[in-house]
């Protein structure tokens, strides 16, 4: 690759870029703010604390959701928002190699899709490569996927969970699921309004998730939050229990591991010996739920690895694409599709 490479992981919670020499030199929330639908107030971090607290005139959106981009035109405007901040310590873009990531289970629009922000972008790249998210997920958790051995890689995300089988550098087998992060929160505030009469934001029922959300009911902690008491309309702060928690998440843990066993029962049997060897790799946000991977060993009766730095698996993988040699050829770029198609014609 040229020695100018830049990789991109258009997460749904957040946005990271990677350099080549010089490692994850972004890292922000996937968050734009635009006032009157037409100016860009803050991309990022900055919009991120807008969330929740800004006026009508100020609309606070996540342009991925679900894993694909939804807002098209607004995630132009982040990324060039965020590449023009950036551009100072990159010494600018021009002739720069993109490599970027993206779900392997959506439709070739979808993916279409990413490669587009890139090159309708002011970066003015010289060429573009696309990684199946998975495979870089797997080589950020230290993983080789180009020998034959099976491995298996659960990314729990903010609003998907993609669960993938792959060996000699392909995916033999993956499911994209809507549970992540997101759902659990959103089930969280339910559960708190249900049960304590209490009206919170997305902000605090992840703080909750993050400090009290365990995939087994015999933690005992608790948390002070602050909401809108239902009844009387009046601010006012209230102890949720851990409990109330479990109770909340569980049968989204339950879907999530079922699925799991869905694509282990349509694995391979030569395979399947490989992940029985190596165990199950946990990635993503939510991997750090307490006892996850004891739930999930108990369940499939497989060793359950969680990753170091479970969050920044994609974008690591990217790295390791870019920087090591042996891995460049995971990443198939647009030259490459483009001369395959005119072969075939």
């Amino acid at each position: 690759m040229a020695s100018k490479v830049f990789g991109i992981d258009f997460g749904t919670s957040t946005i990271k870029i990677y350099k080549k020499g010089a490692g994850i030199i972004l890292d922000e929330k996937n968050v734009i703010a635009v006032e009157n639908r037409k100016n860009v107030k803050a991309v990022g971090n900055e919009a991120y604390e807008m969330l929740e607290k800004a006026p009508i005139s100020i609309a606070v959106t996540y342009p991925v959701r679900n894993g694909v981009i939804a807002d098209i035109a607004n995630m132009q405007s982040s990324l060039n928002y965020m590449l023009k901040n950036i551009m100072k310590t990159a010494k600018g873009f021009g002739g720069s190699e993109f490599v970027i990531a993206v779900p392997n289970d959506i439709t070739e629009v979808e993916k279409k899709a990413f490669i587009d922000l890139i090159a309708n972008s002011s970066a003015k790249a010289k060429n573009i490569s696309v990684v199946d998210k998975p495979i870089a997920d797997a080589l950020g958790a230290g993983l080789d996927v180009t020998v034959a051995r099976g491995v298996m890689v659960v990314d729990i995300g903010a609003d998907t969970t993609e669960i993938s089988i792959m060996s000699l550098g392909g995916i033999v087998l993956s499911k994209l699921i809507p549970i992540g992060g997101n759902k659990l929160d959103e089930s969280i505030k339910m559960f708190v309004k249900k049960q304590y009469n209490l009206i919170i934001g997305d902000k605090t029922a992840e703080t909750i998730k993050k400090q009290l959300a365990s995939a087994y009911e015999n933690e005992d902690d608790n948390i002070k939050v602050y909401g809108r008491n239902v009844v009387t309309g009046l601010p006012i702060e209230m102890e949720i229990n851990s409990s109330m928690v479990y109770d909340s998440i569980k049968d989204y843990l339950h879907t999530i591991i079922e699925s799991i066993r869905i694509i282990l029962e349509r694995t391979p049997p030569e395979i399947s010996s490989d992940i029985i060897d190596s165990g199950i790799f946990i990635t993503g946000g939510s991997a750090n739920i307490k006892n996850l991977d004891r739930l999930i060993s108990e369940q499939t009766d497989l060793v359950v690895n969680i990753c170091s730095d479970p969050e920044n698996t994609v974008v690591n993988g990217i790295g390791r694409i870019i920087e090591d040699p042996t891995f460049n050829s995971l990443a198939i770029s647009l030259k490459q599709i483009s001369n395959g198609n005119k072969m075939r014609e």
